[in-house]
């Protein structure tokens, strides 16, 4: 039965990748520990092959439809996409099995699930925020702060290898206020990014964790299957108004993990 919903939950997952440019990844962590019972070390590396691979599928219908600015993406992707294979290879398997805060322990396992509920919650806020859309492509050039494009890409990494969300809520508005890029090239140019860094992170945990392959193949592709249908809807419905919905549903995930994980 848990692997029914589990399965239904994928799809889901990939809905609302292709209803909203992304968000659907951070159901990705809570489905694979809570439903389906993984260690959220294991699921946070599964994660990043089930994100990776359905973005990339995504990308290549925003491909299509000439939505992707590889040069800015690139700029994001190349320090991004080392940081988060990095830290799945050298930073986790360092990490303390127990940490100390304020007198209370935490597992590793359970701080990892505590830092992604605080994550959720900032990315719920960003959904819930509305943002003003820029067309400021011009003089390009001379305007884009590459440095700080080159550096949020590297953070963004880091978080990504951490919890193994895609990261596009940080990823999109660092597009749109940092190289530029009109709202709906900026999410295309998200989906490019995600997919190549969430795919490069799951190689530091090739030869780390032993891979459930045809499981990771079947949740998958379900989440494949749910992308192309929320692209297809996505044509009937206001991204804006959707994303503050979700938004609010992201804020009660995270306090419901944060208060399994607590207390």
């Amino acid at each position: 039965m848990e692997y029914i919903f589990g399965y239904i939950a994928a799809v889901i997952i990939g809905f609302i990748m292709g209803l909203l440019g992304g968000g659907g990844s951070i159901l990705s962590v809570p489905v694979l520990v809570y439903t389906l019972g993984f260690n959220p070390i294991t699921a946070t590396a599964y994660s990043l092959f089930i994100v990776g691979t359905t973005a990339l599928v995504g990308s290549i219908q925003n491909f299509r439809k000439g939505l992707i600015n590889f040069k800015v993406g690139f700029t994001f992707a190349i320090p991004s996409l080392i940081a988060v294979y990095l830290t799945r290879s050298l930073l986790i398997p360092a990490l303390p099995d127990v940490f100390s805060i304020a007198g209370y322990s935490f597992s590793k396992e359970k701080s990892i699930m505590v830092f992604f509920a605080l994550l959720m919650l900032f990315a719920a806020i960003s959904m819930i925020r509305k943002k003003k859309e820029t067309d400021a492509t011009r003089e390009e050039s001379h305007k884009l702060n590459y440095f700080l494009i080159f550096t949020e890409g590297a953070i963004v990494g880091v978080l990504t290898g951490i919890v193994g969300a895609g990261g596009g809520f940080l990823i999109i508005p660092a597009l749109v206020i940092l190289a530029k890029q009109p709202m709906k090239v900026a999410v295309a140019t998200s989906l490019m990014i995600i997919a190549c860094k969430s795919l490069f992170g799951f190689l530091g945990d090739l030869g780390q964790q032993n891979i459930d392959w045809q499981f990771l193949l079947s949740f998958t592709s379900l989440a494949i299957v749910g992308i192309f249908i929320g692209i297809y809807f996505s044509k009937f419905f206001k991204g804006a108004s959707l994303k503050v919905a979700f938004g609010w549903f992201v804020i009660a995930m995270s306090a419901y993990i944060f208060i399994k994980e607590v207390f």
